[in-house]
């Protein structure tokens, strides 16, 4: 039987899975659950998280203890769908430049999910997160950019990425591995014209149906049923039916370096991470300058060309189309002094001095930033004043890319700033329990999350 990549992927997730957790990963993996609660306990402020509890529990029904993020316990099934859909409510979730897609929403949300019910220990925990970020990461890269225009690869490598985060954390043979990955490939899914036809509110389905269509997936491998073996490569796989022009190499190549978990981004901005660079680079030129908005005659944006292709609102008419409206983020951010949760989730967008600085904003493109994209995100913004001066600042990577991370305490900060309703009790009790992933001396702890790592007042079964 030829081998085939899939074969050698599955293998590297054992062994990685087996062998002693590298110190770099294992702080990673403190900070991406910081990040991940971060977004649920930011997400459940919102009146969208309601919707989304509510249908988790009519579809999953039954008694479980999987906490939820806001309120409530449901099944495992259920709170991994509700979890990883309200934890991408913000759009600050974590990213990924070469993949183009949220890998923690896919990978923490079910592992969490199970730990409260399956007696999960840290260690188990551990391997399950990282395989999850591995698989749906180095998919998601394969699969590239023209992929990535017309499929949000968060629904279609991150079902993948489920599946690997379940099945490692259950776990599962490496024959039963291979067939969780092959029937999740199966149910990969996620269309971008949710983002043309104003269906915003939808996007976190997304997630959710991928963490639900994951954790099916190993747990249809571990009751026998069979998966697809060339799952990704095979002529009706993924890569050739879901336009994938990346790097095949991504799915099997380079397995001796760095755990994928160690390449993710941690966003800096409450927004679309395709527009963090002009964002970037229009903070630095405040900073640098001084600016005042009433001074400004024209903003020109130069861009990559895909970011607009998901990030292309003109101008918002709703709360859930900031995050992806250059025009708005930036004049929000000058005339405001700041882009925080207020300004995205209660937006005065019929603020007149808003609106004509948002005509002021000229947004262009450029094929040479494409060619960088994905590894880097060019954009350059030139700003003009009244007076004639000009300035003008270029970002090709973003603050919390792993070339610019953030520190521990800036992460504590961030937490604050981004949960403003989080209180310092349980700000303090959700920094511990992600802190001990950190310390090997722990890992054989049982993994059982506290519900007040989801709410500040539990609500019983």
């Amino acid at each position: 039987m030829t081998k085939l990549a899939e074969d050698s992927l599955v293998a590297h997730l054992i062994t990685q899975a087996r062998r002693p957790v590298p110190v770099d990963t294992r702080q990673r993996v403190a900070q991406a659950l910081l990040d991940w609660f971060t977004a649920g306990w930011s997400g459940s402020a919102m009146d969208l998280a309601a919707p989304f509890r509510a249908l988790a529990s009519k579809a999953f029904a039954g008694s479980g203890n999987s906490p939820v993020f806001g309120a409530g316990r449901l099944t495992p099934l259920g709170a991994g769908f509700a979890n990883a859909a309200i934890a991408h409510l913000r759009e600050i979730d974590d990213a990924h430049r070469a993949a183009m897609l949220h890998p923690g929403v896919v990978s923490i949300s079910p592992v969490l999910a199970l730990a409260a019910e399956a007696s999960l220990t840290r260690r188990q925990a551990i391997a399950g997160m990282v395989a999850g970020y591995e698989v749906s990461l180095r998919l998601g890269e394969a699969l590239g950019t023209r992929h990535a225009s017309l499929f949000h690869a968060t629904a279609t490598a991150g079902a993948v990425g489920t599946a690997a985060a379940t099945a490692m954390a259950l776990g599962l043979s490496a024959d039963q591995l291979h067939h969780a990955l092959g029937i999740a490939a199966t149910q990969s899914a996620g269309l971008w014209q949710l983002v043309d036809d104003d269906a915003h509110e939808s996007k976190s389905l997304h997630p959710g149906f991928a963490v639900r269509n994951g954790m099916m997936a190993a747990w249809a491998a571990q009751a026998g049923l069979p998966g697809a073996r060339a799952f990704f490569t095979g002529k009706r796989g993924m890569y050739a039916l879901l336009a994938g022009e990346g790097p095949l190499s991504a799915v099997d190549g380079g397995l001796d370096g760095v755990d994928r978990l160690n390449t993710a981004t941690i966003k800096a901005w409450p927004s679309c991470a395709q527009i963090f660079t002009p964002l970037d680079a229009m903070r630095a030129l405040m900073d640098e300058h001084a600016l005042d908005a009433r001074a400004v005659e024209a903003i020109d944006v130069t861009i990559f060309p895909h970011a607009l292709k998901i990030a292309g609102v003109d101008w918002p008419l709703k709360a859930s189309e900031t995050p992806f409206s250059l025009p708005y983020v930036l004049a929000a951010l000058l005339l405001k002094g700041r882009l925080g949760i207020e300004e995205m989730e209660t937006p005065d967008l019929a603020d007149p001095a808003l609106i004509a600085l948002g005509q002021k904003i000229r947004v262009a493109t450029s094929d040479e930033f494409q060619k960088a994209f994905p590894e880097r995100r060019p954009a350059e913004v030139m700003v003009t004043l009244k007076g004639g001066q000009r300035y003008s600042a270029k970002r090709e990577l973003r603050r919390g890319d792993p070339e610019d991370p953030f520190t521990w305490d800036q992460l504590q900060q961030r937490m604050r700033a981004f949960a403003p309703a989080m209180s310092s009790s349980a700000a303090g009790h959700i920094t511990a329990w992600c802190e001990a992933f950190a310390d090997p001396a722990r890992d054989d702890e049982l993994c059982v999350p506290d519900p007040r790592l989801f709410t500040e007042t539990p609500v019983s079964r």
